[in-house]
């Protein structure tokens, strides 16, 4: 699931109807096993690319320091590194390397998308004392 749908559907599941308390209060365990599904696929797909970010970074590291084959840097799509740096600058030229950048923003997307995810999981959970306040205000309310 994109973010947008993630949110789309956040945005209904977190509504309390107070016409049907009643209903509401049934469905939270179902909403609640809904986000948790989507919390662990969702963190799945973040250690998959947290891996491949750790993959990339050890193959750039082998480039820039001029350590890849050339069998492998035509396997791999790239072309050979002519420029001799100091060891202590490779970090400067991996941590500035198109690819890193872009798996790296793909990681840091994804890691908001699963703390989007245990927020909405969190007010779900909370979703029983939200309704149970509005009994208690229904209750006062009517003078019961």
């Amino acid at each position: 699931m994109n973010i947008d749908q993630i949110k789309a559907q956040a945005e209904i599941d977190t509504v309390i109807d107070t016409n049907h308390l009643d209903d509401e209060a049934s469905r939270i365990p179902q909403i609640h096993n809904k986000y948790l599904c989507i919390l662990m696929d969702e963190k799945l797909v973040l250690e998959s690319l947290e891996s491949k970010l750790k993959v990339l970074r050890r193959d750039k590291w082998l480039y820039y320091s001029g350590k890849l084959s050339q069998e492998e840097l035509k396997q791999k799509g790239w072309q050979p590194f002519d420029l001799n740096i100091l060891k202590q600058d490779i970090d400067r030229f991996i941590d500035s390397d198109v690819d890193i950048i872009n798996l790296g923003n793909k990681v840091f997307l994804q890691k908001e998308k699963v703390n989007y995810v245990e927020s909405v999981t969190k007010i779900i959970s909370n979703k029983i004392w939200n309704i149970r306040s509005s009994i208690e205000w229904i209750k006062f309310s009517q003078g019961l």
